[in-house]
């Protein structure tokens, strides 16, 4: 079965982490929604943006499947739906991004059963005050989310900003992000079946704004300790650089070599002649 998460927010949530600092990830257990068809999960996930790239939900994936050895055909479906710079407002239940976040949930509950909500966002709305709305507008939109899913209970996790913003770059801008960090941990703390992961100690691309590629890794940790667990996260997880190399170690099975090894032909990388003989390789194994 496969059990899917929708992906909501703005930029940190589609990933804007650089895809050549990290460690690819291939599992064959993890499926991403493109094109109306489950597809093995290929970063960026989250195609929103030409500059798209590695984003949390990734490492929350892999880590789900290293947790869940004891249901080995069950796969994990990622939605996405985040959509950089986007502020809450343009989430509003009669606006374009809540509806089209709907439509690909129903269409992807055909098919899977919807098990998470992963939310980031805040970033646009940190200035101006618009953190004295924010408690309110959330509400709105998470139980309409719930209500026109018919998932009532479903977890939600909400991420928090980074402590690198309202410094420099682009999210020199971002001043307010403290006050959506306060209203995000209430939010959880009062809602049911909401859990607050923290961003503390992540660091930001040179722009200022975007968590970069490691972190993102680390923040997937993050979020999966939270669902795991059903526990906000307030503070880094002590072991997260051992998980990340535990992931990176794990060995690929043949259809995870075949697929990388096409994907290496179909981007130049490899001649034709390379790929058929490094296939007959994986094919001896």
């Amino acid at each position: 079965m496969v059990k899917s998460f929708l992906m909501l927010g703005q930029s940190n949530m589609a990933g804007r982490g650089y895809i050549h600092e990290v460690t690819p990830i291939y599992n064959e257990r993890i499926q991403m929604l493109r094109n109306g068809r489950w597809q093995m999960m290929t970063e960026p996930i989250n195609y929103d943006r030409p500059v798209s790239g590695i984003s949390l939900a990734s490492s929350f994936a892999d880590t789900w499947c290293s947790q869940n050895n004891q249901n080995p055909k069950d796969t994990i479906g990622l939605i996405p739906c985040a959509e950089g710079g986007s502020s809450l407002d343009e989430w509003a239940v009669d606006q374009a991004l809540f509806r089209h976040a709907i439509t690909e949930a129903k269409f992807a509950m055909q098919s899977s059963q919807l098990t998470g909500i992963l939310w980031h966002q805040g970033e646009s709305d940190s200035m101006n005050g618009n953190y004295k709305v924010y408690y309110k507008k959330l509400l709105l939109i998470i139980d309409s989310l719930r209500r026109e899913l018919n998932v009532p209970n479903i977890p939600i996790l909400i991420g928090g900003l980074g402590d690198f913003l309202g410094k420099e770059g682009f999210g020199k801008s971002c001043t307010e992000y403290n006050f959506i960090n306060q209203e995000l941990q209430k939010f959880a703390f009062e809602q049911d079946n909401c859990y607050f992961v923290t961003a503390s100690g992540l660091t930001s691309n040179p722009d200022g704004i975007h968590i970069n590629a490691i972190s993102q890794r680390k923040f997937g940790l993050r979020y999966f300790e939270a669902f795991s667990n059903r526990k906000h996260v307030m503070k880094p997880l002590i072991n997260e650089n051992e998980l990340l190399s535990l992931n990176h170690a794990r060995t690929h099975t043949k259809t995870e070599k075949m697929y990388m090894k096409s994907m290496d032909f179909a981007l130049g990388k490899i001649s034709y002649d390379e790929f058929l003989s490094q296939v007959m390789e994986i094919n001896k194994d």
